[in-house]
């Protein structure tokens, strides 16, 4: 490996047989779009969710939202499936704000605090075109 593959290597998750670096930019939404969060929850929630992608040996990259919905970035492992990510940090959050915040209203008879829905995108460094012109300058051997 070159050096300069090398120094692509920061902040990338090295183990004994891979290196990698996954991305994912995850929304959820409350229950029935209610406009339920001020900017002292999202704090409240921001510490929860770090603690749960402790736990799941993941890194929290950036976290924000609004009253009724939250953004997250968030670097995860390879043997993290993205929907039992979500559903662990889905939960976590909603114990911690349900637990400091007892004035929510209930939205249903679950005590749901998130939609069951969730949006997730991979989010890399560089676009799908210049990742496939890289692919493609690379040359054959003869």
């Amino acid at each position: 490996m070159s050096e300069q593959d090398l120094s692509l290597l920061h902040g990338y998750l090295r183990t004994r047989h891979s290196v990698t670096k996954l991305v994912v930019h995850l929304v959820f939404m409350t229950k029935y779009r209610r406009k339920l969060f001020d900017g002292h929850m999202i704090e409240q929630m921001r510490e929860a969710i770090e603690s749960a992608c402790e736990k799941l040996e993941c890194d929290l990259l950036e976290m924000d939202g609004e009253a009724d919905h939250v953004h997250l970035l968030v670097a995860y492992p390879p043997k993290l499936a993205i929907s039992i990510m979500v559903n662990n940090l889905k939960s976590v959050s909603s114990r911690r704000i349900r637990i400091l915040n007892t004035h929510i209203p209930r939205q249903s008879k679950s005590a749901a605090l998130w939609s069951r829905a969730y949006f997730a995108c991979s989010a890399g460094g560089a676009t799908i075109e210049t990742l496939r012109e890289y692919v493609q300058s690379q040359a054959t051997p003869e």
